[in-house]
């Protein structure tokens, strides 16, 4: 028997960032639970050109610590999320993507 989820879920928003500006990002998306009722926060390692490491053991290891948060909802809304985060945060060593949900529901 299938329990889905009644809540409508057609896009994941992916944010990618230092952990220095993970506070930041986080107040601002508690801020903003129309767009983020509910998300989840990973540990990373981010490396490549572009990418910023600043301290000196990431410099050795050519790579940086970063965070990523997972936001699931509707495409539409996860668009203007990232237009108010961008105009409150312009910072460049923010990435986002947005990715297709294909199915999203609970198991209980």
């Amino acid at each position: 028997m299938q329990h889905p989820d009644r809540s409508p879920c057609d896009a994941m928003l992916t944010l990618a960032m230092p952990v220095a500006l993970e506070e930041d990002v986080l107040d601002f998306l508690l801020l903003h639970p129309a767009w983020a009722a509910g998300f989840s926060v990973l540990e990373a390692q981010g490396m490549g050109p572009g990418a910023a490491y600043p301290s000196s053991l990431e410099q050795v290891r050519g790579r940086g610590r970063r965070k990523l948060v997972l936001i699931a909802g509707i495409d539409a809304d996860l668009r203007l999320l990232v237009q108010a985060l961008a105009a409150q945060l312009p910072k460049p060593d923010i990435a986002y993507w947005i990715s297709p949900v294909l199915c999203h529901g609970r198991l209980a």
